[in-house]
């Protein structure tokens, strides 16, 4: 079966969760002296059952009698229904989180972790994500980045050479030209109607515009949204869609799944995609064919501008701040980004895990292309921003491609939300 048709089965069956007042959904309260609850939105995919069961068993080695029970959510509910259980004290014991502002927004209601962090929890990677003002509130399963995937079948069947893609935006865009002309393909497959695909689009290609310098003061919260090469991100946001290189009806297009199922079925030369387990390497690979699935540097459209992979932690497990059973709670978070665990996932799922040592090798050129450059990746753009920044961003970006509001004025809007956040 098909990945994005699992990933579809086990949203449909976390539908059926409603959230507090099943068993288990609530925590610290509602949880007997033995039993810790975990609420996610993967336990319920079939690709990670394996790595549930595998940190269940490396938990219950230490702790026989403590019961562990997971509750899948809906992603799409998933913030607002923790939300809301988290102000009711009927949340779980330990919960997971995206990295960046949906976890800092929150952090008041979690447990820092930093006195939790064992040694051998070191060997993870992507800790920042899961981290605010130097404290640590989640532990890194997965690394997320944001990789520009193409078509190399696509490339060929325009007469392109797959092995050498467009390193400048000038030269992209003729090969963009090119590529609709001779296949009728689309240049980049995007959706946007959650408003999630300007997220991407700032992460995947905002190195390519920022000088060194703007993406670390931006990193570091010193954004200038007035600068020209912030207002240039925005400006090519509305160019690609008035020069038709989108797939048509982007608003009205689900990032999950439907601009990866145009990617897939070859309507698109590139996308930016993900490193996790949908939207990555491996799921292009099944509909593609893992030596039909590309991966190109974002081309360079500042001067001075240095195309680097973006990436962070990408999911981590958080603990309650409200537990009656902090310790138990943070050994669980230890036994879910173990070793054994992780490896699972990564073998199961596809993703890129936040261990280490896990070996990556023979994942196909696609992985092979990404790993060597997460050692000099730089954290993702739209990360840094907080969840209230990111919500209206979406909405601003829905509007700037209807032709509703402009970039000025989008701009000044994002960078009263940003001071604000």
């Amino acid at each position: 079966m098909k990945r994005r048709t699992l990933w579809a089965t086990a949203l449909a069956g976390a539908l059926a969760v409603t959230g507090c007042g099943s068993a288990g959904s609530g925590s610290s309260s509602g949880s007997g002296d033995d039993t810790l609850v975990v609420w996610d939105w993967k336990s319920g995919d079939e690709t990670a059952a394996g790595y549930v069961e595998a940190a269940r068993a490396d938990f219950a080695e230490r702790h026989p009698d403590v019961t562990v029970e997971f509750v899948a959510q809906p992603f799409d509910q998933y913030y607002t229904l923790l939300g809301t259980a988290m102000r009711t004290g009927e949340g779980p014991d330990v919960m997971l989180f995206n990295g960046g502002g949906q976890l800092r927004d929150r952090a008041d209601d979690l447990l820092p972790l930093d006195d939790h962090v064992t040694e051998d929890m070191r060997r993870l990677a992507g800790w920042e994500a899961f981290s605010r003002d130097g404290t640590v509130y989640a532990a890194p399963v997965t690394l997320q980045g944001h990789p520009i995937y193409y078509n190399r079948a696509l490339y060929e069947e325009a007469g392109l050479d797959p092995d050498d893609p467009a390193t400048t935006w000038a030269d992209f865009l003729d090969d963009c030209r090119t590529i609709t002309e001779e296949t009728g393909a689309a240049c980049f497959s995007l959706g946007n109607k959650e408003g999630y695909g300007i997220q991407f689009f700032l992460s995947g290609l905002g190195s390519a515009v920022l000088t060194p310098r703007e993406y670390d003061d931006w990193i570091a919260g010193n954004r200038d949204w007035t600068s020209p090469h912030v207002r240039r991100i925005f400006e090519l946001w509305q160019e690609v869609e008035d020069a038709g290189l989108n797939n048509d009806g982007v608003n009205s297009t689900a990032l999950f799944n439907d601009s990866l199922a145009l990617f897939e079925s070859g309507r698109a030369a590139h996308i930016v995609g993900l490193m996790s387990d949908i939207g990555h390497w491996e799921d292009f690979g099944e509909f593609l064919g893992e030596d039909n699935v590309g991966v190109m540097p974002a081309p360079v459209v500042t001067d001075g501008a240095r195309p680097g992979l973006p990436y962070d932690g990408g999911i981590g497990y958080a603990v309650a701040a409200g537990t009656e059973h902090p310790d138990l709670a943070a050994d669980l978070v230890r036994s879910l980004t173990s070793t054994e665990a992780l490896a699972t996932f990564q073998a199961d799922a596809g993703a890129i895990v936040a261990d280490t040592t896990v070996d990556a090798s023979g994942g196909g050129p696609a992985l092979a292309a990404i790993m060597p450059e997460i050692e000099t990746g730089r954290p993702a753009l739209h990360v840094a921003l907080s969840a209230e920044t990111l919500d209206l961003m979406g909405r601003l970006s829905q509007q700037l491609l209807s032709g509703s509001v402009d970039v000025e004025d989008a701009l000044r809007q994002l960078a009263d939300s940003d001071r604000a956040s």
